[in-house]
C-alpha cells in the first residue's frame, strides 16, 4: 500500500483498513510526521519521504520511494537532496548495486539533535544577527527621543538575551550526539 501525493484524493477508509497491519502503521506514522512536518514549513514531501526512510529502518533506492509514495523522480532527487543536506539521511551503495541507496539516521536522538543543530542555523542564529544589527540602527540614530530610545534598547536587548540564552543550552543539549538532548528531557520530565 502506497501513499498518495499530497494533492491526490486520499484512498477511501475501507482500502486503507483492508491493508496488513504493519503497512497501516507505516503509513499512519508517514503521514502524520508529514503533518507535523507542514507545520513547521517543512514541505511535506521532504516530511514524507524521511518519514518513509525512517520507519522502513533500511537503506531505499529512489525507484524503491517513487513506487512506495507515488511520487515523481524529480521529487524524489530533489528532496533526498535535502535531507542529505540536513544530515539526517545518508547515501550509500550496496555490493553490487549501480543505485544509490538512502538511510535515515535511526538514533532518535541523534536526529533530534540533527533536526534542531538546522533549525538553529537557519532561524535562530540569523534572527540573533538581525536583532544585533537593529540594535546598531537604533543606536546610531542621534535624533531618537532619549527615554523612547532607552525603552526601545530595552526591549530589543530583552529579547536578544533571552534569544541567546536559548542558543547557548541549545549548543549544549545536540552536542555529544543528541545525549545532551535526551539527558535535558529526561531531567525535565523527572521534575514536572
Amino acid at each position: 500500500m502506497s501513499l498518495s501525493p499530497a494533492n491526490a484524493p486520499r484512498p477511501d477508509e475501507d482500502a486503507v483498513l483492508a491493508g496488513d497491519p504493519l503497512d497501516r502503521s507505516k503509513d499512519a506514522f508517514i503521514a502524520h510526521w508529514a503533518d507535523m512536518g507542514s507545520s513547521w514549513g517543512v514541505p511535506r514531501s521532504v516530511a514524507e519521504v524521511h518519514a518513509l526512510l525512517f520507519i522502513e529502518g533500511r537503506p531505499l533506492c529512489a525507484e524503491d520511494i517513487m513506487e512506495r509514495l507515488q511520487v515523481s523522480r524529480g521529487s524524489v532527487s530533489t528532496t533526498l537532496r535535502t535531507l542529505a543536506d540536513w544530515g539526517i539521511v545518508t547515501r550509500s551503495r550496496q555490493r553490487g548495486e549501480r543505485k544509490e541507496f538512502f538511510e535515515a539516521e535511526q538514533d532518535v536522538w541523534n536526529l533530534l539533535s540533527l533536526i534542531v543543530r538546522a533549525r538553529k542555523r537557519r532561524e535562530l542564529e540569523p534572527l540573533l544577527a538581525a536583532l544585533e544589527d537593529t540594535k546598531a540602527v537604533a543606536d546610531d540614530d542621534a535624533s531618537a527621543d532619549p527615554a523612547a530610545l532607552k525603552a526601545h534598547l530595552a526591549r530589543l536587548d530583552s529579547m536578544h538575551d533571552a534569544l541567546r540564552r536559548l542558543d547557548r543550552l541549545s549548543d549544549r543539549f545536540i552536542g555529544r550526539g543528541g545525549k545532551g538532548l535526551d539527558v535535558a528531557v529526561r531531567l525535565l520530565s523527572s521534575l514536572l
